[in-house]
C-alpha cells in the first residue's frame, strides 16, 4: 500500500517492512532512435546523390573535352573529269636582238644624240667622239706612204733603166738585179704605208657610232666630255643599250614529263597580268633539246611579234602550250595538298580519323591536280589540312551547311 510519504509497504513483506519501486531507466526514447535514423537515412542520400551528380559531371566534361579536341574538318570527294589539253608554264621575255654599243677608238665624247627610251634606225648617228692623237697617227700614216711611194717611183726608173744597160752589156747582172730588188723592197715598204693608212682610217671612221639595226635604247652609260678608253689593254666601257623588241623571244623552262609534246613551227599562247583577257599567239621557233640535268627541264624558245610594243624585254609571263589530251581522271583542288618531307600527301578520313595517303600529280593547272595514283573516286579528302594534321588523329566531318564553329576548321 502507499504510505503517505509516498513509499509503497508490502505488507506481505517479513516484519512489514516497506518496499521502495525502481527509479525510471535513463536513455533514448524510441521516438528518438527513429528521428535519428531517419536523418542518418537523408544524409546518406544526400551524400550519395551529391557524389552521383559530381561523377555525371566530370563524366559530361569529359565528354566535352573529347568533343572540343575534335577538329572538324571539311571534306571532298575526287573527281573525275578529262584533262584540259593545255598546260601554262611560267616564261621569261627578252629582246630578239640586245646588244651593248661599245667604241673602237679611244678619245674623248664629243657628243649624243638619243637618250633611254628613243626609238632608232638602222644607220642612224648616235653619238660623236674626238680622237686627237689618232687624227694625228694618221696623218703621220699617209706623209709616210707618200715618202714611201715616191721612193717606190724612184726604184722603179732605175730598175727599168738598168734592165735596157742589161741588154747592151752596159751593166751588169748583179748591178741589174739589185735596182730590181730594191724595187721589190720599196713597193712592199708602200703597201705596208696603205695598209697602216687604211688601218687609222678605219679607226678614225668609228668616231661616229652609229645604231647597227632598227631599237630602243633601253640604257646610256656616258655623257658628253667622258673619256673613252679602247683597246685589249682596257677593259670597255658601255657607251649604249640597244634592244629590238619588234619581236620577242620568250624562253620557257618545260618539265621533262611534257617535252616529247612540244614541236618547233607549233602555236603557243602567252598571258600576263598587265594584260588581263588578252592573249598573244606566238610560235615555238626551237628548243635546246637537251634536258637540264640540275631542273630536268627543256628550254624552249616562242617568238612572238610585238609590232606594237605591248610587251616588254624582262617581264614574267606565262605561255600555254597545247598537249595531248588526257583521258578520265581524278582531279583535286590545290588547297588538298600536303607538302612534307615523306613527300607529297592528303589526308582523308577513314570512319572518324585521319588517314594520311601518298600521292603523285600527273598534271598541275594551278588551281587543279591531276592525280594519277593514290586515291579512289570514293575518298573522303579533307580540304585545307592544318600542318599538324596527324596520321590516326580524331576527327569530326563538318556539316557543310552549318556555319563554322571556333574550334573546328
Amino acid at each position: 500500500m502507499n504510505n503517505l510519504d509516498g513509499t509503497n509497504t508490502d505488507m506481505s513483506s517479513p516484519a512489514g517492512s516497506p518496499v521502495l519501486s525502481a527509479p525510471p531507466a535513463r536513455g533514448l526514447t524510441r521516438g528518438t532512435w527513429v528521428g535519428l535514423i531517419v536523418v542518418v537515412i537523408v544524409l546518406a542520400v544526400v551524400v550519395v546523390l551529391g557524389i552521383a551528380s559530381r561523377s555525371r559531371s566530370e563524366a559530361v566534361l569529359e565528354t566535352e573535352n573529347k568533343q572540343s579536341s575534335i577538329t572538324d574538318v571539311a571534306i571532298i570527294h575526287p573527281t573525275g573529269s578529262a584533262m584540259t589539253d593545255e598546260i601554262a608554264l611560267p616564261g621569261n621575255t627578252q629582246a630578239y636582238v640586245d646588244t651593248p654599243i661599245y667604241s673602237r677608238t679611244s678619245g674623248y665624247l664629243k657628243a649624243w644624240y638619243f637618250d633611254i627610251g628613243t626609238h632608232v634606225r638602222k644607220g642612224q648617228l648616235m653619238a660623236v667622239i674626238e680622237t686627237p692623237e689618232l687624227d694625228q697617227q694618221l696623218q703621220v700614216a699617209q706623209a709616210d706612204l707618200k715618202s714611201s711611194q715616191a721612193n717606190l717611183d724612184l726604184a722603179v726608173t732605175t730598175a727599168a733603166r738598168y734592165t735596157n744597160l742589161l741588154k747592151t752589156n752596159s751593166v751588169s747582172k748583179q748591178e741589174t738585179d739589185v735596182a730590181t730588188g730594191d724595187e721589190a723592197a720599196k713597193r712592199a715598204a708602200r703597201d705596208a704605208s696603205e695598209a697602216n693608212v687604211r688601218r687609222l682610217t678605219q679607226l678614225q671612221s668609228f668616231e661616229n657610232i652609229y645604231a647597227p639595226f632598227d631599237g630602243i635604247v633601253t640604257a646610256r652609260n656616258t655623257d658628253v666630255g667622258a673619256l673613252i678608253e679602247a683597246g685589249a689593254n682596257t677593259v670597255p666601257k658601255e657607251l649604249f643599250h640597244l634592244a629590238a623588241i619588234g619581236k620577242i623571244r620568250v624562253f620557257v623552262a618545260v618539265p621533262e614529263a611534257y617535252s616529247a609534246s612540244i614541236r618547233n613551227d607549233t602555236e603557243a599562247t602567252l598571258t600576263l597580268d598587265e594584260y588581263p583577257g588578252q592573249p598573244f599567239v606566238g610560235q615555238v621557233a626551237r628548243n635546246s633539246n637537251q634536258i637540264d640535268q640540275a631542273s630536268r627541264t627543256l628550254n624552249v624558245e616562242v617568238d612572238i611579234d610585238n609590232a606594237k610594243g605591248q610587251l616588254l624585254p624582262g617581264a614574267y609571263v606565262f605561255v600555254h602550250f597545247k598537249v595531248p589530251q588526257h583521258s578520265t581522271s581524278l582531279t583535286l583542288p590545290s588547297n588538298t595538298l600536303i607538302f612534307r618531307s615523306q613527300g607529297l600527301q592528303v589526308a582523308t578520313v577513314v570512319g572518324d580519323k585521319v588517314h594520311l595517303v601518298p600521292v603523285k600529280i600527273g598534271n598541275d593547272m594551278g588551281a587543279t591536280v591531276e592525280i594519277a595514283s593514290g586515291l579512289q573516286p570514293s575518298d573522303k579528302v579533307v580540304v585545307d589540312p592544318s600542318d599538324s594534321i596527324a596520321e590516326g588523329q580524331p576527327v569530326r566531318i563538318a556539316d557543310p551547311k552549318a556555319p563554322a564553329s571556333e574550334g573546328g576548321k
